[in-house]
């Protein structure tokens, strides 16, 4: 898929939905943290495309990854929003109020 046309399907199906709906993707272990200084969709097109040598360095400073169990039980806590995108099968999720 064209990099304009791969863009506008993950712009168009990106949503706000609550940490509690996202749970199911979690307990799977397919929800994807992405931090909130990071582009959701630019990071979707990365995984999408298997950039391994950009998503890497993302990883190893944690601002990429499988959502930990310390992060999901926080996001329950507070009751988190969140950003979300579907790069099947996984679900890259990004705090909402947090996103810059």
């Amino acid at each position: 898929m064209s990099e304009p046309l791969l863009n506008e399907k993950l712009n168009t199906e990106t949503a706000r939905i609550s940490w509690s709906e996202l749970q199911p993707h979690f307990a799977r272990g397919a929800a994807v943290y992405v931090a909130p200084d990071l582009d959701l969709i630019e990071t979707a097109r990365l995984m999408a495309d298997d950039n391994t040598a950009k998503l890497k360095p993302l990883m190893e400073q944690g601002r990429f990854g499988v959502v930990s169990e310390e992060q999901a039980r926080d996001f329950f806590e507070r009751n988190q929003d969140m950003w979300a995108v579907v790069v099947a099968p996984w679900v890259l999720v990004q705090p909402a109020d947090e996103a810059v």
